[in-house]
Order: structure tokens, then C-alpha cells, then sequence
């Protein structure tokens, strides 16, 4: 701000310069608290997560878990195991790659859990793991040797059912046992064109189910005919009649006491697979399939 010269004289103007001051008004207008809120928020949300998957996991997913946030647990192990020169150890083979000597590093209780071998028994536990996948495989093949004993053993004590000795195939597959009635040109499991099972054909079935109701491994049933087809199709083709002897077939079985729970897959397949590839119109073609499956393992669930 410039005032006016005095009257007659030559000296320039003053300036005079007004500064203003402007005090705060408190700290609570500032951001800091802003990060402390954000800070809280964020440990809130971790703490809820945290409660979620404590909740929604069982014990071996949360293993999992935690073996995925901590992997120096693994380089801890190879670091300090056998560290301590060149085949420090007891060989170079040696499992875990730990020393067992008194000048070893590492503490063994803390790199790697109790009661855990290592090495090749790696991922080995009691459920859904490799092991379990093994011994459930082993079982099953010998409750499947059990039951094939069973039903060719009742089968020969039964005049009406040794007759359908030749009928009958046992067939091991990758993904169970597979028991195959199979037709012939002298005798067919159902009437003819229909899904009605022959009674000595029913009882064969209900022998089935007997020997396999104690076991709890999932069935698979498929149903196959030969090419001959029908005047109408669309009144009655070869696809519904594979399909409703498979599912005449279930119905035997679930009669005979095994659980609606187990049967896994019923299906028919007309004559697209047929067990005589030269000749689709073969009677050895109609055919129904049973097969045992191998029992899944646990794992995830």
C-alpha cells in the first residue's frame, strides 16, 4: 500500500506491507487420523478373513495354508540338515538329509513335524493323501478277488445257475471291476426287445448284490444291445433299451439291499461299443455291465 507524498516534495512514496497470520485451529483437521482409521480397518478385515478360513477349512487345508505362507520352513530344513560340510551327514542318500550326529545344525524338532519320516513317505498322512489312495486301492482288489470267489462258488452250487457260467465275465479295468452279462444266441438275459430280466438271469443279479452289500464302493451300470434296430425308432431305438435294462439292473440290485447312494453312473450306450467289433449284429453284444469301482480318496473334503 503506497501513501501520497507530502506537498512539494521529491521523495518517493512509502510501501507499507501488512502481513496476516493465520493461527490452526486444532490437529483434528489434519489426515493423521485418517491412517490410524485405515490402519484399524485393515486389521479388522485380516482378523475377519482370518476367522472365515478358520471356519470354512478343515485341518489339512489349513496345513496347507500355512505350510504356503511360511516356505522357509523348507529352506530352513535343506539349509540347516547336514549343513555342515560336504556329506556331513550319514550319506548322501540319507533321508531328510539330516546328520543324527551331535555336531549337526539345526534343530530336527523344528524343521520338520513329529512323528514325520520324510523323505519317501512324503505326503503320506492318514487322509487323502497318496497312502490312503494306496491302501484303499489294495483293499478293494481284495474284497473284488473275495466277491468273484463268492459268486462263481454259489454259482456252481446251483444247478439253474451254472448254466450261466459262460454268461458271466469278470473283467479288471483302471477303474474297478467290471462284471459282464453277456447274451448268446441260445439264451438272452431279457425277454427279447424288452427291459424284463429272465428269472434265472434276476437271481443271478440278486446273488450279485448279496456279495458286494457290504462293501461301499460306488457302481457303475451300463447297457449295450446289438445293431438290430426297430421298425419305429421313435417309438423304441436301441438307446432306450440299453438304458432301461441298465436301469432294470439297478433296480435288481437296489431290490437285493445295496443303497441308492452307490450307484454312481447308469447309462446305455446302444450298440456303440460292441464286445464283437466285426459283427455289431452279434447277440454277444447285448450285454449289461456292472462295474465296482475303486473308492476315491478324501482329499479337499
Amino acid at each position: 500500500m503506497a501513501a501520497r507524498a507530502p506537498h512539494g516534495s521529491n521523495q518517493p512514496p512509502k510501501i507499507i506491507y501488512k502481513k496476516i497470520y493465520i493461527e490452526g485451529h486444532g490437529g483434528h483437521h489434519g489426515g493423521a487420523w485418517k491412517v490410524a482409521y485405515a490402519d484399524f480397518v485393515t486389521a479388522m478385515m485380516a482378523f475377519f478373513l482370518l476367522m472365515w478360513l478358520l471356519g470354512a477349512t478343515n485341518e489339512k487345508q489349513r496345513k496347507a495354508l500355512a505350510d504356503y505362507f511360511a516356505p522357509t520352513l523348507v529352506q530352513m530344513k535343506q539349509n540347516s540338515a547336514g549343513s555342515n560340510g560336504m556329506f556331513g551327514g550319514d550319506s548322501i542318500t540319507d533321508k531328510d538329509n539330516y546328520p543324527h550326529k551331535a555336531s549337526q545344525t539345526g534343530t530336527r524338532s523344528m524343521t520338520i513335524p513329529v512323528e514325520a519320516l520324510g523323505g519317501d513317505q512324503v505326503g503320506t498322512g492318514q487322509k487323502g493323501t497318496l497312502k490312503d489312495k494306496a491302501v484303499l486301492g489294495a483293499e478293494d482288489r481284495k474284497n473284488f478277488e473275495k466277491m468273484h470267489r463268492q459268486v462263481a462258488q454259489a454259482m456252481s452250487s446251483n444247478p439253474k445257475l451254472s448254466k450261466l457260467a459262460s454268461h458271466v465275465r469278470f473283467v479288471r479295468t483302471q477303474n474297478g471291476l467290471r462284471i459282464d452279462l453277456i447274451d448268446d444266441a441260445n439264451y438272452s438275459m431279457f425277454g427279447v426287445g424288452t427291459t424284463q430280466l429272465e428269472p434265472e438271469a434276476a437271481k443271478l443279479i440278486g446273488l450279485i448284490a448279496e456279495s458286494i452289500r457290504d462293501t461301499t464302493n460306488p457302481i457303475m451300470i451300463r447297457g449295450h444291445t446289438d445293431s438290430l434296430g426297430y421298425g419305429d425308432p421313435l417309438a423304441m431305438n436301441n438307446w432306450m433299451l440299453s438304458s432301461g435294462r441298465a436301469e432294470a439292473t439297478r433296480r435288481r440290485l437296489a431290490s437285493g439291499g445295496i443303497p441308492e447312494q452307490r450307484f454312481n453312473r447308469i447309462e446305455g450306450v446302444a450298440d456303440r461299443e460292441p464286445m464283437i467289433e466285426d459283427n455289431p449284429a452279434d447277440p454277444r453284444n447285448r450285454r449289461v455291465a456292472i462295474t465296482l469301482l475303486y473308492r476315491a480318496t478324501s482329499f479337499g473334503q
